[in-house]
């Protein structure tokens, strides 16, 4: 698939996506985000993936938000789909770090939150807008910040809209690593290379843990479904009572817990 408004790059294991509006303050219009999805569909069912860098072209915006058009309509179709791009990072079984090169504000601010680690440049600026601007984020906007930052802190965030910086950012968990800013991709990348060394089952129930409480049905099935059905299916136990069924037989019980 072919982007305009991503770049994409892979070492290894490791799969590296931009946001490649620069002039922009690397916004999130409609197309950015349909192509981040895809970008990250893609990402989800490659084999030889292991982890994944988000960041934004240039050195001063991460990304400051999404750029909404005024609405012409209120169906689904007109909305920003920056939900969905939220939650495909937190829902895929693989870890996504966040590399945050310059401004992370409003949406931009909730995109590296719900990534699995952020490392930030020294110049890294982060701050949450909304009720400045006439706008709000009442999901994963408010419910991940709280969790990685604590409730005070977060409805600090949003009530007092000012701005941190990065080693404030650290202070308070916002972030895992500062770096500076010429070193800040290779951080990154070479986090997600460490991460691909370990067990992609083990990180995948851990991701699976970590994102089910605030997913209802969805996130359990993310552990009953793409986890524990999936090894069950190996088992000599499924292989058994499938071919009896097909075979309209009792199965062979010494086949079960193996």
């Amino acid at each position: 698939m072919s982007y305009r408004d991503i770049l994409i790059a892979t070492d290894g294991p490791v799969r590296t996506i931009t946001i490649n509006r620069p002039d922009a303050g690397n916004k999130i219009r409609p197309e950015t985000a349909h192509e981040l999805i895809a970008a990250f569909q893609d990402f989800r069912t490659d084999p030889a993936l292991r982890a994944a860098v988000l960041t934004g072209a240039g050195t001063k915006f991460f990304c400051i938000g999404g750029e909404h058009d005024e609405l012409a309509s209120l169906d689904y179709s007109a909305i920003l789909p920056m939900v969905d791009l939220y939650q495909i990072i937190d829902t895929t079984s693989k870890p996504v770090i966040a590399a945050v090169n310059g401004y992370a504000v409003g949406g931009g601010n909730v995109l590296h939150t719900v990534c699995d680690l952020t490392v930030a440049a020294e110049t890294a600026v982060f701050r949450q807008v909304g009720p400045m601007v006439g706008s709000f984020d009442a999901g994963y906007g408010t419910a991940y910040l709280e969790d990685t930052i604590g409730r005070k802190r977060a409805k600090e965030m949003w009530y007092l809209n000012r701005k941190y910086t990065a080693s404030q950012a650290l202070g308070f968990g916002l972030v895992n690593e500062v770096m500076p800013d010429s070193e800040l991709l290779d951080r990154a990348a070479a986090l997600a290379r460490e991460i691909a060394t370990r067990s992609p089952l083990a990180i995948g129930g851990l991701k699976a843990a970590f994102s089910a409480r605030h997913n209802g049905v969805s996130g359990q099935a993310r552990i009953a479904h793409d986890q524990l059905l999936t090894l069950y299916l190996a088992t000599a136990e499924a292989r058994e009572v499938s071919a009896a069924f097909t075979e309209r037989r009792t199965p062979e019980e010494g086949t079960f817990w193996s």
